[in-house]
C-alpha cells in the first residue's frame, strides 16, 4: 500500500522555523516528482512547493524565500524547511504525490 507520512508540525512563534517531513513507502520515490500542500481552517487546500526528480523547485509566492522543499531519495522523505513563519502560515500541512495520493497531513501553528 502507498502511504505518505508526515511528521514535524507543531506550534511555533512568529518568526520561528520547523521543518516538515514527509516518509513515502511502496513506490519508487526517486521517480516522482513530490508536493507540499496546505488547508487552512475554513480555506480550500493551497498548493505550497514542489520538488521535481531532477531537483527543480518551485514555490508559491506566499512562501517563496522563507520555505524550502528538499528530498532525500535514499531515505524515500520529503522536507519542507519552513523559516520565518507568519501566522497566516497556520494551516495542515500535506504531502502529495499526486491528487490521489496524499499523506494525513501534519497540524502548523503559528502563535503568539
Amino acid at each position: 500500500e502507498v502511504q505518505l507520512v508526515e511528521s514535524g508540525g507543531g506550534v511555533v512563534q512568529p518568526g520561528g522555523s520547523l521543518r516538515l517531513s514527509c516518509v513515502a513507502s511502496s513506490f519508487a520515490f526517486s521517480n516522482y516528482d513530490m508536493s507540499w500542500v496546505r488547508q487552512a481552517p475554513g480555506k480550500g487546500p493551497e498548493w505550497v512547493a514542489v520538488i521535481r526528480t531532477g531537483g527543480s523547485t518551485d514555490y508559491s509566492d506566499s512562501v517563496k524565500g522563507r520555505f524550502t522543499i528538499s528530498r532525500d531519495n535514499a531515505q524515500n522523505t520529503l522536507y519542507l524547511q519552513m523559516n520565518n513563519l507568519k501566522p497566516e502560515d497556520t494551516a495542515r500541512y500535506y504531502c502529495a504525490r499526486d491528487e490521489n495520493t496524499i499523506g494525513q497531513g501534519t497540524q502548523v501553528t503559528v502563535s503568539s
